[in-house]
């Protein structure tokens, strides 16, 4: 037997078979490009799998060493990728710089951090493997872009049209191109050093050559746009860099802006965190001690077993355990199933997180039905759960050896779930006011009942909605 087929065979222990069957055909019959920055949400829709099942499988491949994992940063203008990092712990940087797109952006996990999947060079070597190697098609297609742009089949021809020239730059190699410009607006880009050069051309035309020198190296300086007369040009490139570089002259114009805004849905680094095979496997090695992510939006469900102490006392220490974990184990699965996570437990009550409100709604409600019938099934009706949600901005930390949120919006959710009375799901306007929520009240006829609160530590009062 080869190691691929044992490699694989132990995956089917862990993941889907259809999962397993998807990953091991591409593994042995898939194109190079197909393999590099695998995209897991367009990987379950063109497969027509469940994303969850898909990233399940994924991430038991990564720990089998089948595939490796990579967090990418990424500019959301152009979906250039900034920063490709193996951990999310060496995403330090409070702003990453787009050269291409002349902007800067602040770091968070909810659009800017897409995480990405290759197959190891253990299982099989591809061409990205060698990323110096690549021509520049496939260098931007594989290496550059990330897995959030809809690139068309004939990249290589689009990107003809869009440049005037283009050249593989050796290590210490200087290059001279000569070039005659036309009004509007070039740029000169290498995917490598990301180094930019932009070149309005507009006036009255010349005949006199011009000259323009750019040097590639390892930092990131902005530079100005410079301007220029149509006519003649001689553009002379420097690499001082320690590798090869690949810059090219770029037409800006509406078929460069076509491409570049093509998009469809990716993996986030906001959504991994809330996957709930992600925090089984990864619960202590996400980031490192005191480094502090941000996310504008999470929501987090708070839930506590009604007079769990009570319960102890009136079916005896055992029954009691076994409904306890019985109980934990509903709710991890309902939590799971509805793209959430457990970030802990604390006694008897659940931390969990979701990526939006109406997901921790629908999870929420199910919840409260499991309970009931839980409760019914072990002929003990006193087993109702009392909920609090709640969603906003949060930093993603590392607490007491695993990854965990820290904020405002964490103490509010845990405050409001304190409002509950038994069988009650408390939510806040943040919630509410979601329209995806809204469909999924409406959908189950449940109307909330809005009232003002003051919580421990806010200024202010809180709307709170209680759903009955």
């Amino acid at each position: 037997m080869s190691e691929i087929e044992t490699l694989f065979g132990v995956l089917r222990q862990s993941a889907d078979a259809p999962v397993v069957d998807m990953l091991e055909r591409m593994v042995r019959e898939g194109p190079d490009h197909a393999l590099c920055k695998i995209n897991a949400l367009h990987l379950a829709r063109t497969a027509k799998l469940g994303e969850e099942q898909v990233i399940a499988g994924l991430l038991h491949a990564v720990g089998l060493g089948i595939l490796e994992m990579t967090w990418n940063v990424m500019c959301p203008s152009c979906a250039g990728v900034l920063s490709a990092n193996k951990s999310l712990k060496t995403v330090n940087s409070p702003q990453y710089h787009c050269a291409f797109c002349a902007a800067g952006y602040e770091t968070t996990l909810d659009n800017l951090v897409e995480v990405t999947f290759a197959v190891s060079p253990r299982v099989r070597r591809i061409a990205a493997h060698n990323a110096d190697e690549l021509p520049l098609a496939e260098y931007y297609r594989q290496v550059f872009w990330s897995s959030a742009i809809e690139l068309p089949p004939d990249l290589d021809g689009l990107l003809r049209e869009l440049t005037l020239e283009s050249v593989d730059l050796p290590p210490g190699e200087r290059a001279i191109l000569s070039l005659q410009v036309q009004p509007g607006m070039l740029i000169v880009f290498d995917p490598v050093t990301h180094t930019a050069q932009y070149i309005e051309v507009k006036g009255e035309e010349t005949a006199e050559r011009q000259t323009l020198s750019l040097i590639f190296n390892k930092s990131e300086v902005p530079v100005d746009a410079v301007s220029l007369r149509p006519g003649p040009l001689r553009l002379t490139l420097e690499n001082r860099t320690d590798g090869r570089v690949l810059p090219a002259v770029w037409v800006m114009n509406q078929r460069l802006d076509d491409l570049l805004t093509r998009r469809k849905p990716s993996l986030t680094a906001k959504r991994l965190l809330t996957n709930q095979t992600f925090r089984d496997l990864y619960r202590t090695d996400t980031l490192a001690i005191g480094q502090r992510l941000k996310i504008l939006s999470l929501t987090f469900l708070f839930s506590d077993l009604k007079d769990s102490t009570g319960l102890y006392e009136h079916v005896g220490d055992l029954v009691a355990f076994d409904l306890v974990n019985e109980h934990f184990r509903l709710l991890q699965e309902i939590i799971a199933s509805e793209q959430g996570a457990v970030v802990k437990t604390i006694g008897d009550a659940v931390m969990a997180t979701f990526e939006t409100p109406d997901r921790a709604i629908a999870a929420a409600i199910r919840m409260r039905e499991a309970m009931s019938e839980l409760g019914a099934q072990r002929q003990h009706q006193g087993l109702l759960l009392k909920m609090g949600i709640h969603e906003g901005s949060c930093l993603a930390v590392t607490l007491n050896g695993q990854q965990d949120y820290f904020g405002q919006t964490v103490n509010i959710a845990s405050r409001v779930q304190g409002l509950a009375a038994s069988r009650a799901i408390v939510v806040t306007e943040a919630v509410v006011d979601n329209a995806e929520t809204r469909s999924v009240l409406n959908a189950g006829g449940l109307n909330p009942t809005r009232r003002s609160v003051a919580l421990s530590g806010i200024a202010d009062k809180v709307s709170v909605y209680e759903i009955p």
